[in-house]
């Protein structure tokens, strides 16, 4: 009876019920109605105990940083460096929203904060240059996908929490992923730009606009750097890298930038609990959840299915790959992760494919169903702050979910691609 859980949960998302409380009510019903009061006793327990971790601190640090950098204006400084790098180039706007994206991933691992820090201010932007606002919307919102691939990545440390692998190793392994979407993007651009006749933004900057652009960038693209150094040279976590890019962040902005001001503390302070406590309460629903899924016995009877569609591990790549780009549509990557990971990793891992590498593809599939109709949370965002329809988003978007679906399969099936750089720092074989 119990392997009702996930239609019963599917159920409750169509009707409307968010995504906690149906990750509690359908298998704590299921629980109540066999009888097991102990083991539901146990389901609600396991929300605290899920969220009760070291590693997940690291995940409210990060909020904290980004909305930091971003209330104190480092986000415009981003901008303004992407601008004296690329704006000259047709469609130079559009190749700006991409580049921002990529250095904002460096500091938040968020593609909610990316949309909304990003959004507000180059959209408006883009309308003003003669672009319209729904591709504006469109290409900020599948920009923002690479925030969780480049690290330091929420998603990644959710699936290096849940599967035990090492977050050092999933950092580095998306770098080049994250950088591959976003070449991706700057090249649809260009053949967008050039069939419809998109406007350059500005002149060519002279070297000594882009050094000064550089100069303002300089320390918010340090952070990446620290994080990143930090954790590979031993000095300290994961999570106290985060902690230690809250406390840079602060620095920055109070003291090097003056941008910050102790007044703006209790909001940023209010805004990123806000998004933390959402993050950590579907962590804590999805490793409940995750308990009556292995009283269902459903991974071995998913795994056995699977196994039985074919033994190439190439073919079953490419099933799971389309599986979790129908499920990104319909659940967030967090939870998406908590409750498919335990079940998926292992089988794949069994046919010989590498954890880090599984990790990768799970986690950028998920990733970019955060922009995918009808759920993407980011399409979301994107309306909220551009005023377009998530409908009229969702159609605009597809050439750009194109060259990301592309990416993933290059992802899948050239492990080299998220492999290599995790190879260079001894992480894997």
């Amino acid at each position: 009876m119990l392997v009702w859980f996930l239609p019963l949960f599917l159920l409750f998302l169509l009707l409307g019920l968010p995504v906690f409380f149906g990750m509690l009510a359908a298998p704590g019903l299921l629980l109540w109605m066999n009888g097991q009061e102990r083991d539901l006793a146990l389901l609600y327990r396991n929300v605290y105990n899920g969220i009760d971790s070291f590693p997940l601190m690291a995940i409210p640090f990060f909020m904290l940083a980004g909305e930091l950098m971003n209330r104190g204006g480092i986000t415009l400084r981003l901008v303004e460096f992407s601008q004296a790098l690329m704006g000259h180039f047709r469609g130079g706007l559009a190749h700006v929203n991409v580049l921002s994206s990529m250095l904002f991933a460096g500091l938040s691992g968020s593609a909610v904060a990316d949309t909304s820090a990003l959004g507000s201010m180059l959209i408006p932007a883009m309308e003003r240059e003669g672009y319209t606002r729904r591709f504006a919307a469109a290409i900020t919102a599948a920009s923002s996908v690479i925030g969780p691939i480049i690290p330091p990545s929420g998603i990644m440390i959710i699936y290096a929490y849940v599967m035990g692998e090492s977050v050092a190793a999933l950092f580095l392994a998306g770098i080049v992923p994250g950088i591959l979407v976003g070449v991706g993007l700057m090249i649809a651009v260009k053949l967008m730009a050039d069939r419809y006749g998109f406007p350059a933004s500005r002149g060519k900057a002279t070297w000594g606009e882009r050094g000064q652009a550089s100069l303002k960038a300089f320390f918010p693209l340090l952070t990446p750097v620290i994080i990143l150094g930090g954790i590979l040279a031993g000095v300290f976590t994961p999570t106290e890298a985060a902690a230690v890019a809250a406390a840079y962040a602060i620095v920055i902005g109070m003291f090097v930038l003056r941008t910050l001001r102790p007044s703006d503390l209790p909001d940023v302070l209010m805004r990123s609990a806000m998004t933390s406590a959402v993050v950590l309460l579907l962590v804590g629903a999805a490793m409940a959840f995750k308990t009556v899924v292995s009283l269902s016995y459903a991974p071995q009877i998913l795994a056995d299915y699977i196994l039985s569609l074919s033994q190439n591990p190439l073919v079953l790549l490419f099933l799971i790959n389309l599986l979790l780009f129908v499920v990104g549509m319909f659940l967030d990557a967090g939870p998406a992760i908590i409750i498919l990971g335990p079940i998926l990793g292992p089988i794949f891992v069994s046919l010989g494919v590498d954890p880090i590498h599984f990790a990768i593809i799970m986690s950028v599939n998920l990733t970019v169903g955060l922009a995918t109709p009808p759920m993407g949370l980011v399409l979301f965002v994107a309306s909220s702050v551009s005023g377009e329809r998530v409908e009229t988003i969702a159609r605009a978007i597809l050439p750009f979910l194109l060259v990301e679906i592309i990416v993933i399969f290059l992802i899948t099936f050239i492990p080299e691609v998220s492999m290599t750089v995790p190879r260079l720092f001894g992480f894997a074989d």
